[in-house]
């Protein structure tokens, strides 16, 4: 067994008359190519040829992409925009966090210009959103909840409860009835964890 080497999807790793194609690779043109990111790995068999296959890292970090769903908390707002904490995406949990910020245009799908950020979220909700662009070091994930099945799915009212929702804007806390204003999720039960 040689050290495993990182390698990206797509990579050209060698010609199929130095290996044979094993598992996470694929032939063309009379070379053996990655098809998904991981690490190099070669086994060789007594004469045969060795196997060429890629493993996928199980500690390698998963990264939030476009049109990906996750789901965060709510850090902080201010009337332009909300920051959040990527927790999970899809129902994957990350290794760390990363941050996102969910801009006041990018929060309802209509009515664009009517949207008020403290209605939509408050700092601790948890929220299902959509990345629209990613981040790099200096700046965060732009994320979007402009769609029926994303906004807040857990939210605690003033008394440390966790409200119901009520309608596609507000949530009641079952303990004082107060309602309070929120981008609402319609949650798809894929979505749902226990």
């Amino acid at each position: 067994r040689q050290p495993l080497s990182p390698c990206v999807a797509g990579e050209r790793l060698c010609s199929t008359e130095e290996a044979t194609a094993g598992s996470g690779t694929y032939t063309r043109h009379g070379f053996i190519f990655s098809s998904l990111a991981g690490c190099l790995e070669k086994k060789s068999e007594d004469n045969e040829l060795p196997v060429v296959s890629v493993v996928r890292d199980s500690e390698s970090q998963l990264l939030p992409n476009v049109g990906a769903v996750v789901t965060c908390k709510v850090c902080s707002i201010n009337s332009r925009f909300a920051k959040v904490h990527i927790l999970y995406v899809g129902s994957t949990p990350l290794k760390s966090t990363f941050r996102g910020t969910i801009r006041r245009e990018d929060i309802r799908a209509t009515e664009k210009d009517k949207v008020k950020v403290y209605k939509s979220f408050r700092p601790s909700d948890i929220v299902l959103a959509k990345v629209i662009s990613l981040g790099d070091a200096q700046s965060n994930y732009l994320l979007s909840t402009a769609e029926n099945e994303l906004g807040v799915v857990v939210a605690r009212s003033e008394a440390g409860v966790q409200m119901v929702p009520i309608s596609w804007c507000e949530m009641q806390c079952p303990r004082t009835h107060t309602k309070e204003f929120r981008k609402v999720a319609r949650v798809q039960p894929q979505f749902l964890q226990t």
